[in-house]
């Protein structure tokens, strides 16, 4: 699938990773509904972007708002071809705290929420807006036949899912769950020429990196074998772009981390 001329969802996509993959569709001549609570900075962007671009407030875990997210790119763009969702969040607190205490269980089910169930959120109504599509051309069926894809869901997972450190339960679950979404929804929308792939980041220089102490940066660089240095977005969008573009990937987690193995 080319990115030109095709319209695409990014969620979280006012800043981070997010942002990156928005302006990287926009610079290839796709269009993009960026879907994301911070407006300001979503208003901003699109300002800059330009008419391949709108954005829509939107809270992925409401199924109302990332429908209308949907449903500005049908009218906007007259269809939709996919979804890169970035949107997410880091809990971070022990299952005891120093007193023995159990850990907050609100604040673990929004992390799930948020990552977890805000991903299937996005999916399935994204994959409902493409099959309908389809169902209306005529075309459409000769193209799935011939492996001319229809369309494609990135998530975002993280390398946590794999190497959760401690204090991450919430984020670590919410993102390992994410992983364990990408082969049966890959499976079941095979049947629509809609391919899934997650995308698994390391350490990244995004906005949530900055409010962590420059010790501890440097210490993440320090982790990373090579190269030795945080993740830079348009690295993340390189590779979605990727994956937009190879139709051959489908169904798998691809970590993004610079080898980088947390202990």
């Amino acid at each position: 699938m080319q990115v030109k001329e095709n319209s695409f969802l990014v969620t979280g996509g006012a800043s981070g990773l997010g942002e990156s993959v928005a302006r990287a569709i926009v610079e290839q001549g796709g269009n993009v509904v960026i879907a994301d609570l911070n407006e300001s900075a979503g208003q901003a962007l699109v300002a800059e972007l330009g008419d391949n671009a709108r954005f829509v407030r939107c809270d992925i875990t409401n199924g109302d708002e990332v429908q209308s997210a949907v449903e500005m790119a049908e009218s906007a763009f007259g269809g939709l071809q996919g979804s890169i969702n970035c949107a997410g969040i880091v809990v971070v607190q022990k299952l005891l705290d120093r007193d023995n205490n159990p850990a907050d269980l609100e604040a673990f089910s929004r992390g799930v929420n948020i990552n977890l169930v805000g991903s299937f959120n996005v999916a399935r109504l994204v994959a409902a807006s493409i099959a309908k599509r389809i169902a209306n051309d005529s075309n459409a069926g000769d193209h799935v036949e011939k492996n001319i894809d229809q369309g494609i869901i990135i998530n975002t997972a993280s390398i946590a899912a794999f190497d959760g450190q401690v204090g991450q339960a919430s984020y670590s679950s919410s993102k390992a769950g994410v992983v364990g979404l990408t082969l049966p929804l890959a499976r079941e929308l095979a049947r629509h020429g809609i391919r899934v792939m997650t995308i698994a980041p390391g350490v990244f220089a995004t906005p949530m990196m900055e409010s962590i102490p420059e010790k501890a940066r440097e210490q993440l660089e320090a982790g990373v074998p090579y190269p030795k240095r945080l993740g830079a977005p348009n690295e993340f969008a390189k590779l979605a772009l990727h994956i937009i573009d190879n139709a051959y990937l489908n169904g798998e987690v691809i970590r993004l981390d610079g080898a980088i193995r947390m202990v």
